[in-house]
């Protein structure tokens, strides 16, 4: 399997793109989706692969330092075992010093005889873009040309990831490009006049049933591509530890407090195993309530973070829980102060507040950031559903 690192992207494909199979990222015009395809060759490197990358949206030092913002640095044995096939520089009148250059861009049969001579050499091919082929050297020339390469690497158990943008060209191509590939990731935005939001979906992999979901995204420099969460509500019963829990997993937070007790929203920030949220906490107090509803309407998810030592707001917990989930958001109970004495176990804190059996309880030490990120990692699991 060829594992593109990107995150939730190679579960949803069944452990990656096999041997001989074709993946397609296809892009809205206006989603910067060139970074899944710079992503995946890191990552097939940095696993001591083979790899060539059909390079026509820049020059080859260009490529490079666009890598290094990401901080995917490219260099000693990464760089040995990396092909640039150069389909850019010959086209603003550069010299390249790349192994292959394609002479002539405007000329798919250039980009042919690289691509097949190249095969041989590889673990995996990149193209970084095969919309600009289809500009340069005709759609239909480079749609039949596309279909060639991926039989050609199909025969010799060269797996091919592929960006394209999705420009409006006629339908037949657009569906074309799309059937050529065993494999396609839609790359959109949320749009409201602007893009308010970006995701991808897996739409098709003939290796593994494809469930059609859409995961949000951004794009992180250095970092590259995280799925993302953005607004993830923290709340429960005052002196809960609410807003520890909050830095605990935060890389940066925000509290208002007077007199040690939050009286405004905490705000953090998670970046934890490619995954990125904004997480939101709520003061305690029953004033608090009409705030509390809001926020958990506009929630992906809640964590409920209860004092384990203190039976008496359990009740408190369970109405606050009761507010934030009309919207059946998925939740995760964290059961704080698990070091102190009289900390009830998780079963025990299940049966006094009558939970249901499915609803998940972590202990958790959030002075000691214990059982924070086990928390976090099982809520993100409910959000996505996978």
């Amino acid at each position: 399997m060829l594992k593109t690192g990107i995150p939730k992207l190679d579960e949803m494909l069944g452990g990656g793109v096999p041997a001989g199979k074709s993946l397609l990222f296809f892009t809205q015009p206006g989603i910067e989706g060139d970074v899944f395809g710079m992503q995946a060759l890191y990552n097939a490197l940095s696993s001591g692969l083979r790899a060539a990358y059909v390079l026509t949206m820049s020059p080859p030092y260009e490529f490079f330092e666009s890598m290094r913002e990401f901080g995917w640095e490219v260099s000693g044995s990464s760089k040995d075992r990396l092909i640039v096939v150069d389909g850019y520089s010959r086209l603003v009148g550069m010299d390249s010093e790349e192994k292959y250059v394609v002479d002539n861009p405007y000329d798919v049969n250039d980009f042919d005889a690289a691509v097949r001579s190249v095969l041989e050499e590889i673990d995996a091919l990149f193209f970084s873009s095969l919309s600009d082929i289809c500009d340069m050297c005709g759609e239909a020339r480079t749609l039949e040309s596309v279909r060639a390469w991926l039989e050609l690497a199909a025969k010799k158990g060269v797996p091919v990831i592929a960006n394209f943008t999705a420009w409006p060209y006629d339908a037949e191509i657009l569906e074309g490009i799309k059937d050529a590939f065993d494999a396609v990731v839609k790359i959109a935005g949320i749009a409201e006049r602007i893009i308010i939001g970006q995701y991808y979906s897996v739409t098709k992999a003939n290796w593994v049933k494809a469930e059609e979901k859409a995961l949000l995204f951004k794009v992180i420099r250095p970092g590259g591509v995280r799925a993302y969460i953005p607004k993830i509500l923290v709340t429960g019963p005052y002196n809960a530890g609410k807003s520890t829990f909050v830095r605990a997993l935060s890389k940066r937070s925000v509290s208002v407090d007077r007199l040690g007790t939050t009286v405004a929203l905490d705000h953090g920030y998670i970046d934890h195993k490619g995954i990125v949220a904004e997480i939101f906490g709520t003061p305690g107090q029953e004033r608090f309530d009409p705030l509390l509803k809001w926020l958990g309407g506009e929630s992906m998810g809640i964590f409920l973070v209860v004092d384990s030592t203190d039976e008496e707001s359990f009740p408190r917990a369970k109405k606050m829980l009761e507010m934030v989930r009309v919207s059946g958001l998925p939740c995760v109970i964290v059961a704080n102060k698990q070091d102190l004495p009289g900390a009830l176990p998780p079963e025990e804190i299940r049966k006094r507040m009558r939970l249901e059996e499915d609803m998940p309880i972590v202990p958790a030490v959030a002075t000691e950031g214990k059982g924070v990120f086990e928390a976090f990692e099982i809520l993100v699991e409910r959000i996505m559903g996978i």
